[in-house]
């Protein structure tokens, strides 16, 4: 009896596990960014555009006319996409394309036919400069943030948002980095969403996004977070 009762255990591990694995999302390809203006633009008035991401990052930024769609409450979901045209045009966003394509996959199960992420999210529509309906200043302008890079040690700017999952995730190892090699490195944390023009000026479109500077001169960049060992390597070879 005891055997068989393993064996039931094991045979029940093994179902949710293939199962699971069958119900992750698929991949999706997404247009570019100009294809994605395109059709917002030719959508008009019957675009319906939703934000993905938490009701307070929505009031801090959000596109005009989008609506806040918490992907977290299934309640609000069932709410707000009983109030949207489902042979309407759908545009979502979030910080990139995480949470949106969550909703997005939401949506079209639920039966909506047409379903468009903004590629890059937020993050690029805010780098490439287009406008957001926004509760918080511009930030930094670029001659404060030039100044702020004065130094005769290295300068590694983090640019990233406390809402940012890969932002979190690289939170760690550039406090570690500030922590450890600060007789050699200067380490500055911006908020890209409380510095939009400072954002738009640098071409800052994804998020995180680490830039290393010598004497105000960027020397190198990389989007989407680096792991400490990559971090420490460019760090040795660009020593003063």
């Amino acid at each position: 009896m005891k055997n068989l009762t393993l064996l039931s255990v094991l045979f029940f591990a093994l179902f949710l596990s293939t199962t699971g694995f069958a119900q992750k999302a698929p991949k999706r390809e997404l247009l570019s960014f100009e294809a994605f203006e395109a059709k917002l633009k030719a959508a008009g008035k019957d675009a319906q555009i939703l934000d993905a991401r938490l009701p307070e990052e929505y009031v801090q930024n959000h596109l005009e006319g989008a609506v806040s769609f918490n992907i977290a409450d299934q309640a609000d979901f069932e709410k707000k996409s009983a109030g949207l045209n489902k042979d309407k045009p759908v545009f979502i966003y979030s910080i990139g394309n995480g949470r949106s394509g969550i909703l997005a996959e939401d949506l079209r199960k639920a039966g909506f036919k047409d379903v468009t992420e903004i590629p890059g999210g937020l993050s690029k529509w805010i780098g490439l400069g287009r406008p957001v309906i926004s509760t918080v200043g511009k930030g930094l302008s670029l001659d404060e943030y030039t100044a702020t890079l004065k130094s005769d040690k290295l300068v590694l700017v983090d640019f990233g948002s406390r809402y940012c999952p890969g932002c979190k995730r690289l939170d760690p190892t550039i406090d570690s980095i500030k922590t450890e090699q600060a007789a050699n490195v200067k380490v500055i944390k911006i908020e890209a969403y409380e510095n939009k023009s400072l954002v738009k000026e640098l071409g800052v479109v994804g998020l995180p996004t680490l830039i290393l500077y010598r004497n105000n001169q960027a020397i190198w960049e990389k989007k989407g977070g680096a792991s400490k060992a990559e971090i420490e390597k460019i760090l040795k070879e660009q020593a003063l």
